[in-house]
């Protein structure tokens, strides 16, 4: 395409917007809107999805081994259970370890039993895929000399239930709010179109290829989607740096934490843009390929 081509459907594009001023200005606040929604949504999404991942990352496999077995016996599973497919972490703790932490919960009275110690060691197991704790826990268990293993199994199915389902209705949610920036771009711009439809003929009747007809709508729908994504942009990357700012060093320690500000802002903001172009120049063709055949 010659660059007087491209001059020239940029120019076309500039004046459509001007002189459809008032289209423009619904078109580009139906945007903003839209990003707006989905922008503040992604954020609580993202920075739910981080608890949620932490939530799953502390999910962890107790293995209590056989009180009776001996040394060698303990080693061996502990070779065994790392070599289980699937496993991220094993962390041996003595029996002695085990009792200690008794006491530490549960009071001094059960130092008694020092002197004879009731309990098996253990290993705490961690998986690579928290989602596969159930399936590696009930694996452990057909080993030999496992005397218990303890997943919390009611607790943590609900748990990844309740994460999974979270996660699939904020994203239906975010499709359908950009489903409906799209169907508000292609209606405002189709309007734009029915004005102008005798104009599109004549220049398809003269020769104009498709898409000498079509790229200016393109670009228009582009400087829409720019355009009503910059409002947005703005208030998301003030708004998140002066809740980080807040509420980060009253978070110290906790199980939440807040996505830090980089990189996620700037990617925040590129999805964003990206979104406004992608609605506009979408929302533009869906509008003007009905009135492209003459």
């Amino acid at each position: 395409m010659k660059a007087r081509t491209i001059g020239r459907h940029m120019r076309e594009s500039f004046k459509s917007i001007r002189r459809n001023s008032w289209m423009t200005f619904a078109s580009v606040s139906a945007v903003t809107v839209t990003l707006l929604l989905v922008g503040v949504f992604i954020v609580i999404m993202m920075n739910l999805n981080q608890l949620a991942d932490s939530i799953e990352n502390d999910v962890e496999i107790k293995v209590v081994a056989d009180p009776a077995a001996d040394k060698a016996v303990i080693e061996e599973l502990v070779e065994k259970v790392r070599a289980t497919p699937g496993i991220l972490e094993v962390v041996y703790s003595s029996r002695d370890k085990e009792l200690d932490k008794m006491i530490q919960s549960f009071g001094d009275e059960l130092s008694l039993y020092k002197q004879s110690n009731p309990l098996g060691d253990a290993l705490y197991v961690k998986a690579k895929d928290p989602q596969k704790t159930a399936a590696i826990a009930k694996k452990i268990d057909t080993y030999d000399y496992t005397y218990e293993v303890i997943y919390g199994e009611e607790k943590v199915e609900k748990l990844f239930n309740v994460l999974n389902t979270s996660r699939n209705v904020g994203l239906v949610l975010i499709l359908a709010l950009l489903f409906t920036a799209m169907f508000l771009i292609s209606n405002t711009i189709r309007i734009t179109i029915v004005a102008r439809r005798k104009e599109i003929e004549i220049m398809k009747l003269v020769g104009a290829t498709n898409n000498f007809v079509r790229i200016p709508f393109l670009l228009e729908g582009m400087w829409l989607g720019i355009l009503g994504a910059i409002a947005p942009m703005l208030i998301i990357t003030i708004s998140y740096y002066k809740l980080y700012e807040h509420w980060e060093p009253k978070l110290q320690g906790e199980l939440f934490q807040l996505l830090n500000t980089t990189p996620f802002i700037y990617q925040l903001n590129g999805l964003i843009l990206f979104m406004g172009i992608f609605i506009g120049v979408w929302g533009s063709f869906m509008s003007v390929r009905k009135f492209l055949k003459v």
